[in-house]
């Protein structure tokens, strides 16, 4: 397995412009062969990004907006129950064409997936995901001046890779394509294990798949919670299993952005899980048997890989020391997480591409609560400013 370190990468198929029809299918059918070839009270001193409620302001207040207008997104899992609900029901918004003409109306311009799936009984049925539902898709996204950007969706689980789980992965891509979308990844981690073996095998698997997704015009991504920010497991005494105990203080992710390349595989920062991971995973036992800290800063492995994460997924937190995650989820803008200085301390504002998600939002109590907290979040985001 080859390591890679340029941070700066920005991938050869972004030259390439997206076409539909025969010559998409044909060009992604030449993939083929390539293919084959402790808990602790949270640390709110730690960083700057923690600990801060976001400034009051609107879109026309003062000081530039720190996520411009065209830049602020929400990832469709936060509105789940809408796209999901029957039209024949409710009069409220319901499967994805009455979802994003709502979300257009909010002010948001871009949007995420989460798979393709919505009620039988909304305009086009019940699975999209299909040349022809993406075509629909991509009419309705057109119709409100929506754009998607990504898509948490199949990355193949086998490796090597099986003739069945290349042909869906490509098929995925010539959706994503038809879709308009620059990334395409899912909303697992590369990997669960905390030993550097297995981040090696999955980095390698990791390597492939971004190099066939380069090809077809798209940057492959990995979305990540807050066990990948954890301590790699990578020396001191072997457990009966023959496999290490202590860590050299190398957070899984940082391992796996050193041995992935920069020009095909990329990353989406959920910030909210970043924080947490800050709050569970500041100490380890060193390979010499000592205990030392180190306290996970997001925004500063942002900035040290910037390129590399052209998503983020925007998602706020109130504090919470009981339930073991040091956070409870709230709609964007009403918790602690300091957006206002992780995004001045991040840059790049015309890079990077944050997604708003909340994943309670959707009440079964109150039916519209997912969309009002969508609309929250879009004005809160709108309101940052420099």
């Amino acid at each position: 397995m080859t390591a890679f370190n340029d941070a700066s990468g920005t991938g050869s198929g972004d030259a390439l412009r997206r076409t539909l029809g025969v010559s998409r299918r044909r060009f992604l059918s030449t993939c083929t062969a390539a293919a084959t070839a402790a808990v602790a009270a949270p640390v709110f001193g730690a960083s700057p990004a923690l600990a801060q409620t976001a400034p009051a302001g609107s879109d026309r207040g003062e000081g530039l907006a720190l996520v411009p207008s065209d830049k602020r997104g929400i990832i469709l899992y936060t509105v789940r129950d809408a796209t999901g609900r029957d039209p024949l029901s409710s009069n409220l918004p319901s499967g994805f064409r009455e979802v994003f003409k709502e979300l257009a109306r909010y002010g948001y311009r871009q949007v995420e997936f989460a798979g393709y799936g919505q009620h039988a009984n909304a305009p086009g049925g019940a699975s999209l995901e299909s040349v022809e539902g993406a075509k629909l898709l991509r009419s309705w996204l057109d119709e409100y001046g929506l754009r998607a950007q990504g898509n948490h969706g199949f990355i193949p689980g086998s490796w090597p890779l099986s003739p069945a789980d290349l042909d869906t992965f490509k098929k995925h891509l010539e959706i994503a394509n038809i879709l308009g979308m620059d990334h395409m990844g899912t909303g697992g981690d590369p990997t669960g294990s905390a030993y550097r073996s297995d981040w090696d095998t999955a980095a390698d698997k990791w390597n492939t798949l971004g190099g066939i997704a380069d090809k077809a015009g798209i940057k492959l991504y990995t979305h990540n919670h807050d066990a990948a920010y954890g301590f790699l497991l990578d020396g001191g005494p072997l457990d009966a299993q023959g496999r290490p105990t202590r860590s050299s203080g190398i957070r899984k992710l940082e391992y796996f952005l050193s041995v992935t390349d920069p020009k095909t595989v990329w990353l989406e920062m959920d910030i909210f899980w970043a924080h947490v991971a800050q709050y569970k995973f500041h100490t380890y036992t060193a390979h010499d048997g000592s205990a030392q800290e180190n306290v996970f800063d997001p925004a500063a492995l942002v900035r040290a890989h910037n390129k590399r994460y052209p998503l983020f997924h925007a998602k706020d937190g109130t504090v919470n020391t009981t339930n073991g995650m040091g956070y409870d989820m709230v709609p964007f803008g009403e918790g602690v997480i300091d957006y206002r200085t992780f995004f001045s301390r991040v840059g790049a504002k015309n890079y990077h591409n944050p997604m708003v998600e909340q994943d309670n939002a959707p009440s079964s109590t109150d039916l519209g609560q997912s969309l009002k907290y969508a609309r929250v979040g879009y004005d809160n985001m709108a309101a940052l400013r420099e």
